[in-house]
């Protein structure tokens, strides 16, 4: 009987919104202006789910079409179930056939010769067609879960708004609407889609409206849906005090509902993050050592091409997928986005002019580590009137060895190589110069912006007690006019005080509304200092005080409230979760780079070592084999001209480090920040500069250091 009763209440609530809330036409534009902003990023997904997905349709299981159908709603994908399966499937049957057909156009082109057909090649069309069919069927359920992400980390902020707008006007339509307008999307959209879909006559009450939204956060934040309960019963209660009670135990539920979440990952990921780095990270690097040997052992079955293809294509993709599984198990409810786009300089985060600064760095240093294979397989020795190779002697460099600089070898019709330790000194520029593109580019695109975000956190730190100091000064009734002057004089010298003087001298000088000078679109103090936080005080300000002076005080005395309850739960998760992500850097930007320059080093020493063994002619009776003893038949094993230069290993050894940095990176960061795209940016930039430099002068030091003690030491042994 009572539910029937909240559902009459609120259909009365209803019936007045079209008259109190923006016209249907309004809030229907509203609606498309914001699904028109984040159709582009899943359009792509989109157009080839309607085109490819179309051309067969493929059934999938009630299990499996619930799931994806649940997916995607939750992403707002504009596909059915059974397009996004489809195409998953036609994905990977596109990919065999195509890879089928070239490689039996290979054997036909050699006379039909079985022995031609491209094993390799036909293995890497199965692999690649395989990713793409796990990349596309899985794809609705991370888009989903990138949406929860951002939506999660509006969660508190939403609640809040509804509740303080509720302390003063207890109309929970009005509330929402008055949410919609102020969060970011993606849970603004959502909020709007809620009258949007009572609008088309989806549902005929909002209340119905919201409970079909609330399902769909069911298993993922059920404090989400609680508070939202809660808050509607609170329309119910015929006392004043506690109706405010309700309200406030709406929010205090979603805040202990996140802080208990988040306790529990931060204890969950650890074991996923640790088989990660193991898996990924650290039994890659060590063998890598056995490369160079085996590779020598195996007669040429072991090419630089397999190499590459597991280091910079499986090993990668491994690390992708686990750190996948990983962050599914993040829950919703915390994290950060930040008012980026809203800031003055954003147009320097978006523009390409640090992309073509880093180019002119990077791209004499690409050119450079490419001089071994210009050298050989170009006239560009001839052209310049220098010979293709050169010995450590003619370069006056003794000390590193008589060999060649570049050393390829030539074995019947086929060259192989570089061997040479100067090759391989200049192939380390080659990931080198990737690295230095993308670290500078990164600097370039956000050291402002991060300056000025370190200053929005000093502003958020200090600005409890600033809220509390508003909500005083309009407790005795001092208009908001005048009111953000005086707290900017007593708060001189830190960020708060720039941040309300700024607000201060638009409404003096400029002849600014409240509103205006905290929120214009060119002016705003807000563009100046972005933050959600602050955004959500200064807005329940402004709205807050068209009800009176008194209500806007009590109302910033509860922000300031909640704020410190929240302050105490973030700094307890960043507690919690500070060792794994210390750990991870750690890995990330020190251990890996340390042991894979370690690895490279013994490989080229082994490489070096085998080459001035000069087995080949051991095998024929050199007279250095007299010094070596019995060890000539088991060294002649080893066939030097069929082992991997060092110069490929190092290449693909380098570039697996830049990968495993954009993963684990963005792995670290979503875990710690949720979405944030200038954190991301920023810290993938650092990391690179931090890994691949100490990679760099690791590996430079233990190859110069290990070929000179190899050829010191084998120098005394032949003679």
């Amino acid at each position: 009987m009572e539910r029937q009763s909240v559902q009459d209440v609120l259909k009365k609530y209803s019936a007045k919104i079209e008259n109190e809330i923006n016209s249907p036409g309004e809030n229907s534009s509203s609606y498309e202006m914001f699904k028109g902003e984040i159709a582009r990023e899943y359009s792509t997904y989109e157009r080839w789910a309607n085109s490819l997905g179309n051309m067969v349709r493929v059934k999938p299981s009630s299990k499996d079409e619930a799931r994806l159908k649940r997916s995607i709603d939750s992403a707002h994908l504009s596909i059915e179930p059974w397009q996004a399966a489809s195409l998953s499937i036609m994905s990977f049957l596109s990919v065999f056939f195509v890879g089928l057909l070239i490689s039996v156009a290979v054997v036909l082109v050699n006379n039909g010769d079985i022995n031609s057909f491209p094993l390799l090649f036909f293995f890497l069309v199965i692999f690649f067609g395989l990713f793409l069919f796990t990349f596309l069927n899985g794809y609705p359920e991370r888009a989903a879960r990138k949406w929860r992400l951002k939506a999660s980390s509006q969660m508190v902020p939403a609640i809040l708004y509804i509740v303080v707008y509720m302390r003063h006007t207890s109309n929970l339509e009005k509330a929402i609407q008055f949410a919609s307008e102020h969060l970011d999307y993606p849970l603004a959209l959502d909020f709007k889609k809620i009258f949007y879909n009572v609008e088309i006559g989806k549902y005929s009450t909002i209340k119905e409206s919201l409970d079909s939204y609330l399902e769909s956060w069911r298993g993922y934040s059920n404090e989400f849906i609680e508070s939202f309960h809660l808050i509607e019963s609170s329309l119910f209660e015929p006392d004043e005090g506690r109706r405010i009670s309700t309200l406030e135990k709406g929010l205090q539920v979603v805040l202990d509902g996140v802080y208990e979440k988040m306790l529990a990952f931060s204890h969950s990921v650890r074991s996923p993050l640790t088989n990660v780095y193991m898996l990924g990270v650290v039994l890659p690097t060590l063998g890598l050592a056995l490369i160079p040997l085996a590779s020598a052992m195996l007669g040429g079955i072991l090419t630089y091409v397999h190499v590459i293809i597991l280091f910079n294509l499986i090993i990668p993709f491994m690390v992708f997928y686990l750190t996948d599984k990983a962050l599914s198990l993040r829950p919703g409810g915390y994290g950060e986005t930040a008012l980026l786009e809203k800031n003055p300089l954003y147009p320097k985060y978006k523009s390409n002019a640090p992309y073509r600064k880093a180019f002119l760095l990077a791209f004499p240093l690409f050119l450079l580590s490419l001089i071994p294979l210009l050298f050989e397989y170009t006239p560009l020795p001839a052209m310049l009137g220098v010979p293709s190779d050169f010995t450590f002697s003619q370069l006056g460099l003794s000390f590193l060895g008589s060999g060649n600089v570049f050393n390829f070898v030539t074995t019947g019709s086929s060259v192989t190589g570089p061997f040479g330790l100067g090759a391989l000194l200049l192939g380390m520029l080659f990931p080198l110069s990737i690295a230095i593109f993308f670290s500078v580019a990164y600097s370039g695109k956000t050291k402002e912006l991060i300056v000025e975000r370190k200053k929005t956190k000093e502003l958020e730190g200090e600005f409890n007690n600033s809220l509390f100091q508003l909500g005083n000064r309009l407790g005795n009734s001092v208009p908001p006019e005048l009111v953000f002057g005086k707290v900017a004089e007593a708060n001189k010298g830190l960020q708060s005080g720039e941040f309300f003087a700024r607000v201060n001298y638009n409404i003096r000088q400029m002849g600014m509304s409240v509103e205006g000078a905290i929120f214009d679109n060119k002016r705003g103090a807000i563009r100046f200092f972005p933050s959600n936080l602050i955004a959500t005080s200064m807005r329940i300000l402004v709205e807050s005080s068209k009800k009176g002076l008194k209500i806007a005080a009590v109302s910033l005395m509860s922000i300031s409230e909640y704020i410190k309850n929240l302050e105490k739960i973030t700094s307890r998760l960043k507690d919690l979760l500070a060792e794994i992500i210390s750990d991870m850097k750690s890995n990330m930007t020190f251990l890996a780079p340390l042991l894979s320059g370690i690895v490279v080093g013994l490989a080229a020493m082994i490489t070096a070592i085998l080459g001035m063994l000069g087995l080949n002619n051991l095998s024929s009776g050199a007279a250095g084999a007299t010094n070596l003893g019995t060890l000539t038949n088991l060294l002649s094993i080893f066939q030097y001209q069929f082992m991997i230069p060092p110069y490929f290993l190092q290449i693909a050894v380098g570039l697996y480090l830049i990968e495993i940095t954009f993963i684990l990176t963005s792995t670290l960061v979503t875990i710690d920040s949720g979405e944030d795209r200038l954190e991301l940016t920023n810290q993938t930039g650092v990391n690179l500069k931090r890994g691949m430099s100490l990679y760099f002068v690791v590996a430079l030091i233990s190859i110069i250091s290990l070929s000179i003690l190899s050829s010191v030491v084998l120098g005394n042994i032949l003679g």
